[in-house]
Protein backbone atom coordinates (compact mmCIF):
# COMPACT_ATOMS: atom_id res chain seq x y z
CA UNK A 1 0.00 0.00 0.00
CA UNK A 2 2.58 2.35 1.23
CA UNK A 3 5.11 1.70 -2.16
CA UNK A 4 1.44 2.19 -4.50
CA UNK A 5 0.92 5.69 -2.47
CA UNK A 6 3.97 6.68 -3.17
CA UNK A 7 4.21 5.80 -6.99
CA UNK A 8 0.78 7.52 -7.21
CA UNK A 9 1.75 11.05 -5.37
CA UNK A 10 5.26 10.86 -8.22
CA UNK A 11 3.19 10.53 -10.45
CA UNK A 12 0.41 13.45 -9.31
CA UNK A 13 3.64 15.77 -8.77
CA UNK A 14 5.13 15.34 -12.11
CA UNK A 15 2.27 15.97 -14.21
CA UNK A 16 1.20 18.95 -12.08
CA UNK A 17 5.11 20.40 -12.64
CA UNK A 18 5.08 19.49 -16.02
CA UNK A 19 1.81 21.08 -17.04
CA UNK A 20 2.63 24.63 -16.68
CA UNK A 21 5.29 23.93 -19.35
CA UNK A 22 3.31 22.59 -22.01
CA UNK A 23 0.89 25.48 -21.56
CA UNK A 24 3.56 27.98 -21.70
CA UNK A 25 5.28 26.18 -25.03
CA UNK A 26 1.56 26.29 -26.72
CA UNK A 27 0.93 29.71 -26.05
CA UNK A 28 4.27 31.38 -26.99
CA UNK A 29 6.53 29.53 -29.27
CA UNK A 30 4.32 29.55 -32.90
CA UNK A 31 5.60 33.15 -33.58
CA UNK A 32 9.22 33.26 -33.53
CA UNK A 33 9.86 37.06 -33.62
CA UNK A 34 13.29 38.36 -33.01
CA UNK A 35 14.77 40.98 -35.28
CA UNK A 36 16.17 39.57 -38.78
CA UNK A 37 14.60 36.10 -38.64
CA UNK A 38 13.69 35.46 -41.81
CA UNK A 39 11.59 33.13 -43.83
CA UNK A 40 11.16 32.77 -47.68
CA UNK A 41 7.78 30.65 -48.77
CA UNK A 42 7.47 29.82 -52.51
CA UNK A 43 4.09 29.36 -54.29
CA UNK A 44 2.72 26.81 -56.31
CA UNK A 45 4.54 28.48 -59.33
CA UNK A 46 8.06 29.15 -57.77
CA UNK A 47 7.48 32.63 -57.28
CA UNK A 48 9.15 33.62 -53.74
CA UNK A 49 8.30 36.06 -51.06
CA UNK A 50 10.80 36.71 -48.49
CA UNK A 51 9.97 38.71 -44.70
CA UNK A 52 12.20 39.88 -42.72
CA UNK A 53 11.54 41.07 -39.07
CA UNK A 54 12.12 44.70 -38.74
CA UNK A 55 12.45 47.46 -35.99
CA UNK A 56 8.78 48.61 -34.92
CA UNK A 57 7.33 51.56 -33.74
CA UNK A 58 5.00 52.90 -31.50
CA UNK A 59 0.57 52.99 -32.35
CA UNK A 60 -1.41 54.36 -29.26
CA UNK A 61 0.90 53.58 -26.73
CA UNK A 62 1.77 50.03 -27.94
CA UNK A 63 4.82 48.34 -29.26
CA UNK A 64 4.16 46.66 -32.98
CA UNK A 65 6.89 45.02 -34.47
CA UNK A 66 7.27 45.35 -38.33
CA UNK A 67 7.77 42.66 -41.13
CA UNK A 68 9.58 44.04 -44.35
CA UNK A 69 9.18 42.43 -47.92
CA UNK A 70 10.88 41.51 -51.07
CA UNK A 71 9.51 41.97 -53.28
CA UNK A 72 7.71 44.60 -52.18
CA UNK A 73 3.80 43.78 -51.43
CA UNK A 74 1.79 45.91 -54.39
CA UNK A 75 0.16 42.64 -55.91
CA UNK A 76 -3.27 43.02 -54.38
CA UNK A 77 -4.93 40.43 -56.00
CA UNK A 78 -2.42 37.98 -54.82
CA UNK A 79 -2.04 39.29 -51.13
CA UNK A 80 -3.00 36.66 -47.82
CA UNK A 81 -3.48 38.60 -45.02
CA UNK A 82 -2.27 36.07 -42.84
CA UNK A 83 1.37 36.39 -44.31
CA UNK A 84 1.14 39.66 -45.39
CA UNK A 85 1.07 41.90 -42.39
CA UNK A 86 3.04 45.22 -41.96
CA UNK A 87 2.71 45.55 -38.56
CA UNK A 88 2.17 42.64 -35.97
CA UNK A 89 1.58 42.98 -32.21
CA UNK A 90 2.60 39.80 -29.41
CA UNK A 91 1.05 40.05 -26.09
CA UNK A 92 -0.10 37.53 -22.79
CA UNK A 93 -3.50 37.16 -24.69
CA UNK A 94 -2.94 36.81 -28.86
CA UNK A 95 -0.90 37.41 -31.75
CA UNK A 96 -2.56 40.50 -34.39
CA UNK A 97 -1.68 41.68 -37.18
CA UNK A 98 -2.54 45.21 -38.25
CA UNK A 99 -3.51 44.58 -41.84
CA UNK A 100 -6.41 47.12 -42.37
CA UNK A 101 -4.73 48.90 -44.95
CA UNK A 102 -3.83 46.15 -47.26
CA UNK A 103 -7.71 44.18 -46.54
CA UNK A 104 -9.35 47.10 -47.79
CA UNK A 105 -7.20 47.59 -50.81
CA UNK A 106 -7.37 43.57 -51.34
CA UNK A 107 -11.40 43.93 -51.14
CA UNK A 108 -11.60 46.56 -53.72
CA UNK A 109 -8.68 44.57 -56.13
CA UNK A 110 -11.22 41.99 -55.72
CA UNK A 111 -14.61 43.14 -56.54
CA UNK A 112 -12.71 45.59 -59.25
CA UNK A 113 -11.68 42.23 -60.87
CA UNK A 114 -15.02 40.57 -60.67
CA UNK A 115 -16.71 43.92 -61.83
CA UNK A 116 -14.53 44.09 -64.87
CA UNK A 117 -14.89 40.35 -66.27
CA UNK A 118 -18.80 40.82 -65.87
CA UNK A 119 -18.81 44.06 -67.98
CA UNK A 120 -15.71 42.65 -70.72
CA UNK A 121 -18.16 39.24 -70.99
CA UNK A 122 -21.55 40.77 -71.18
CA UNK A 123 -20.18 43.35 -74.00
CA UNK A 124 -18.74 41.10 -75.99
CA UNK A 125 -21.98 39.29 -75.89
CA UNK A 126 -23.91 41.86 -76.79
CA UNK A 127 -26.01 42.12 -73.77
CA UNK A 128 -24.63 45.91 -72.70
CA UNK A 129 -23.90 48.98 -73.90
CA UNK A 130 -23.45 51.17 -71.28
CA UNK A 131 -21.13 51.17 -68.69
CA UNK A 132 -21.81 50.64 -65.46
CA UNK A 133 -19.58 52.77 -62.60
CA UNK A 134 -19.08 50.95 -58.98
CA UNK A 135 -18.53 52.83 -56.19
CA UNK A 136 -16.81 50.44 -53.57
CA UNK A 137 -16.10 51.58 -50.04
CA UNK A 138 -14.27 49.09 -47.48
CA UNK A 139 -13.69 49.49 -43.69
CA UNK A 140 -11.46 46.88 -41.91
CA UNK A 141 -11.11 46.48 -38.49
CA UNK A 142 -7.39 47.91 -37.70
CA UNK A 143 -5.95 44.43 -35.97
CA UNK A 144 -6.55 40.76 -37.29
CA UNK A 145 -6.47 38.19 -34.12
CA UNK A 146 -3.91 36.12 -35.93
CA UNK A 147 -3.64 33.54 -32.88
CA UNK A 148 -5.27 33.48 -29.74
CA UNK A 149 -3.22 32.20 -26.40
CA UNK A 150 -5.47 29.03 -26.27
CA UNK A 151 -4.54 25.99 -28.55
CA UNK A 152 -7.06 23.92 -27.74
CA UNK A 153 -8.34 21.85 -30.35
CA UNK A 154 -12.15 23.37 -31.55
CA UNK A 155 -11.05 26.52 -30.04
CA UNK A 156 -12.53 29.03 -31.80
CA UNK A 157 -12.68 33.04 -32.15
CA UNK A 158 -13.36 36.30 -34.22
CA UNK A 159 -10.59 37.17 -36.38
CA UNK A 160 -11.69 40.39 -38.14
CA UNK A 161 -14.87 42.34 -39.40
CA UNK A 162 -14.82 43.75 -43.08
CA UNK A 163 -17.98 45.86 -44.04
CA UNK A 164 -18.17 46.83 -47.86
CA UNK A 165 -21.06 48.95 -49.34
CA UNK A 166 -20.88 49.44 -53.52
CA UNK A 167 -22.75 51.56 -55.08
CA UNK A 168 -23.94 51.22 -58.78
CA UNK A 169 -24.53 54.47 -60.91
CA UNK A 170 -25.17 54.46 -65.26
CA UNK A 171 -25.07 57.84 -66.47
CA UNK A 172 -24.52 59.89 -63.29
CA UNK A 173 -28.02 58.27 -62.06
CA UNK A 174 -27.89 55.44 -58.86
CA UNK A 175 -29.30 51.86 -59.99
CA UNK A 176 -28.87 50.62 -56.79
CA UNK A 177 -26.59 49.36 -53.59
CA UNK A 178 -24.87 46.18 -52.97
CA UNK A 179 -23.77 45.80 -49.01
CA UNK A 180 -21.12 43.33 -47.95
CA UNK A 181 -21.31 42.37 -44.10
CA UNK A 182 -17.95 39.68 -43.63
CA UNK A 183 -17.00 37.88 -40.60
CA UNK A 184 -14.02 36.31 -40.45
CA UNK A 185 -13.40 33.63 -37.62
CA UNK A 186 -10.77 31.16 -36.98
CA UNK A 187 -10.84 27.55 -35.14
CA UNK A 188 -7.94 24.87 -34.01
CA UNK A 189 -8.52 21.97 -35.87
CA UNK A 190 -5.36 19.97 -34.15
CA UNK A 191 -1.69 19.28 -35.27
CA UNK A 192 0.15 17.50 -38.04
CA UNK A 193 3.63 17.11 -39.34
CA UNK A 194 4.27 19.39 -42.83
CA UNK A 195 6.84 18.66 -45.17
CA UNK A 196 8.00 21.36 -46.81
CA UNK A 197 11.45 22.73 -49.16
CA UNK A 198 12.65 24.08 -45.87
CA UNK A 199 12.27 20.58 -43.67
CA UNK A 200 9.87 18.54 -42.08
CA UNK A 201 8.26 20.06 -39.51
CA UNK A 202 6.40 18.00 -36.65
CA UNK A 203 3.14 18.81 -34.05
CA UNK A 204 2.61 21.97 -36.19
CA UNK A 205 -0.49 23.62 -35.29
CA UNK A 206 -3.28 23.70 -37.89
CA UNK A 207 -5.57 26.47 -37.78
CA UNK A 208 -8.45 27.29 -40.41
CA UNK A 209 -9.78 30.77 -40.97
CA UNK A 210 -13.46 31.28 -42.30
CA UNK A 211 -15.34 33.92 -43.88
CA UNK A 212 -19.35 33.98 -43.17
CA UNK A 213 -20.60 37.10 -45.30
CA UNK A 214 -24.04 38.52 -45.57
CA UNK A 215 -25.13 40.35 -48.67
CA UNK A 216 -28.22 43.11 -49.26
CA UNK A 217 -28.90 44.22 -52.58
CA UNK A 218 -31.42 47.47 -53.34
CA UNK A 219 -33.31 47.38 -54.47
CA UNK A 220 -33.98 43.74 -54.25
CA UNK A 221 -35.31 42.98 -57.62
CA UNK A 222 -34.17 39.13 -58.10
CA UNK A 223 -33.17 36.47 -56.11
CA UNK A 224 -29.21 35.47 -55.88
CA UNK A 225 -26.84 33.30 -54.63
CA UNK A 226 -24.78 33.84 -51.83
CA UNK A 227 -21.73 34.88 -51.88
CA UNK A 228 -18.45 32.44 -52.30
CA UNK A 229 -16.75 32.43 -49.23
CA UNK A 230 -12.68 32.28 -48.48
CA UNK A 231 -11.23 29.19 -46.27
CA UNK A 232 -8.09 29.41 -45.15
CA UNK A 233 -5.35 27.04 -43.17
CA UNK A 234 -2.69 28.08 -41.78
CA UNK A 235 -0.14 25.48 -39.81
CA UNK A 236 2.65 27.12 -37.75
CA UNK A 237 5.78 24.88 -36.68
CA UNK A 238 6.88 25.49 -33.13
CA UNK A 239 9.56 27.46 -32.99
CA UNK A 240 9.84 28.22 -36.37
CA UNK A 241 6.22 30.31 -37.18
CA UNK A 242 4.22 29.86 -40.09
CA UNK A 243 5.23 26.81 -42.60
CA UNK A 244 2.59 26.38 -44.68
CA UNK A 245 -0.45 28.56 -45.86
CA UNK A 246 -3.63 27.38 -48.73
CA UNK A 247 -6.10 29.44 -49.28
CA UNK A 248 -9.33 28.91 -51.55
CA UNK A 249 -11.27 31.96 -52.23
CA UNK A 250 -14.45 32.56 -53.76
CA UNK A 251 -15.99 35.29 -55.98
CA UNK A 252 -17.81 38.12 -54.10
CA UNK A 253 -19.75 38.76 -56.63
CA UNK A 254 -19.71 36.53 -59.57
CA UNK A 255 -20.99 33.60 -57.21
CA UNK A 256 -23.86 35.21 -56.39
CA UNK A 257 -25.13 35.29 -60.24
CA UNK A 258 -27.84 33.32 -60.43
CA UNK A 259 -26.97 29.92 -62.92
CA UNK A 260 -29.24 30.56 -65.87
CA UNK A 261 -29.69 28.48 -68.99
CA UNK A 262 -27.98 30.37 -72.33
CA UNK A 263 -26.50 33.00 -69.89
CA UNK A 264 -22.79 33.56 -71.75
CA UNK A 265 -20.70 34.45 -68.73
CA UNK A 266 -18.71 31.38 -67.23
CA UNK A 267 -18.32 31.98 -63.80
CA UNK A 268 -14.26 31.80 -62.53
CA UNK A 269 -14.32 28.75 -60.15
CA UNK A 270 -12.61 29.60 -56.79
CA UNK A 271 -8.94 30.20 -56.78
CA UNK A 272 -6.32 28.82 -54.91
CA UNK A 273 -2.96 29.66 -53.47
CA UNK A 274 -0.38 27.67 -51.82
CA UNK A 275 2.60 29.03 -49.99
CA UNK A 276 5.36 26.55 -48.08
CA UNK A 277 8.48 27.51 -46.53
CA UNK A 278 11.72 27.43 -48.83
CA UNK A 279 13.97 28.54 -45.77
CA UNK A 280 14.36 30.47 -42.74
CA UNK A 281 16.43 31.65 -40.08
CA UNK A 282 15.21 32.23 -36.29
CA UNK A 283 17.73 34.91 -34.55
CA UNK A 284 18.54 34.13 -30.74
CA UNK A 285 17.55 36.90 -28.49
CA UNK A 286 20.06 39.04 -27.37
CA UNK A 287 21.97 38.20 -24.00
CA UNK A 288 21.35 41.16 -21.85
CA UNK A 289 24.46 42.04 -19.45
CA UNK A 290 22.71 42.93 -15.96
CA UNK A 291 25.34 44.42 -13.57
CA UNK A 292 25.58 43.01 -9.81
CA UNK A 293 26.26 45.46 -7.38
Amino acid sequence: MTKKFFASFALMLFFTLCAPLVRSEEAVNYFPSTIDSYWVYEDEDGNTLKRTVIEGEEIAGEIYNAFNYEPELKDWDNFIKYICPELFKINDKEITHSVKEGIEKVVKAQLNKEFGFLITAAAQDGQIDFAPKFDISVEAKDNLSLLIKSTEVNEEWDVTEIIVNIEVTVNGEEQGTLDYNIIETGMILGTETVETTAGTFGNCLKVQYQTETTAIITPEDSEMNPPGETVTTVWFAPNVGIVKIHEKKGNMFLDMIPKVEGLPIVIPPPKETTLTLKKFEIKEEEATDEKVE
